[in-house]
């Protein structure tokens, strides 16, 4: 009897401590999230289709031949709906986007999750983009499924790790930095040049911070940006679209 009352106060003890730890993290994710803003959020509720995996914009059915899908991969913590603006403003020009839904906002605990999401939405032509550490999880995904499929890869505010170095490969990329952001390590992003391929297409929003890549509003320890957030939004979607476009016309 005495045995069986020490293993249930041992049980009891284990699920107290996993209660704490849950209830811990709870309160850990909720200060360090960010949700969308209310435009944001809007732009979602109106123009995406929620899915238990995905926050998925259709791309405009007028005018649009076969383009490749973007998967995207958010910055952590950062709500999915963050990136619905210049989200849907890539699907008016044909280009249906996927944004990952993660476990609590975090893409290094699902890294492979774009190869669900091909499967499941059997998408053949595809895009990949991230923002922050999102980017570095993409291009670890791209650097083990590059083949004819990918047509490139994106970065917003983010680079490549070792593990994702994509310099060995003859794929298109675009990375867009924003000269007011406070969060990139500058030095890294510097030093992670050499995993990128020569073709790398660099871009720098002047007036653009760390948060300006979604919107969900400030971020702890960005500068402050000296453009708006609306126009943050549309000149990242320019940026996007015309590397897309010159993607393309180098196709045909």
């Amino acid at each position: 009897m005495a045995t069986i009352k020490k293993i249930k106060k041992t049980i009891f003890r284990l699920c107290l401590v996993v209660a704490i730890l849950v209830a811990a993290g709870a309160l850990l994710l909720r200060f360090y999230s960010y949700g969308a803003s209310n435009t944001a959020e809007l732009v979602a509720q109106q123009d995406a289709n929620e899915a238990s995996d995905v926050l998925y914009f259709p791309k405009s059915e007028v005018g649009q031949e076969n383009l490749p899908a973007i998967i995207f991969y958010p910055g952590a913590f950062v709500a999915p709906a963050s990136y619905s603006i210049w989200a849907h403003a890539l699907a008016l020009q044909g280009y249906p986007v996927y944004i990952i839904k993660l476990p609590l906002n975090l893409a290094v605990l699902a890294p492979k999750k774009a190869a669900e999401v091909i499967e499941k939405y059997q998408l053949t032509d595809y895009v990949l983009g991230g923002h922050s550490l999102g980017g570095v999880m993409a291009s670890r995904f791209a650097h083990d499924h590059a083949d004819d499929h990918l047509k490139g890869i994106f970065f917003l505010a983010s680079y490549p790790d070792e593990k994702g170095r994509l310099d060995e490969f003859n794929l298109p990329v675009l990375s867009i930095t924003g000269s007011r952001d406070g969060v990139l390590d500058w030095d890294d992003y510097a030093a992670a040049q050499k995993f990128l391929p020569a073709q790398t297409n660099y871009k720098m929003i002047q007036g653009g911070n760390h948060a300006g890549f979604g919107s969900y509003g400030a971020q702890k320890g960005d500068f402050s940006a000296d453009i708006t957030n609306s126009k943050q939004q549309t000149l990242i979607a320019e940026a996007i679209i015309t590397w897309l476009s010159q993607q393309k016309n180098q196709e045909h």
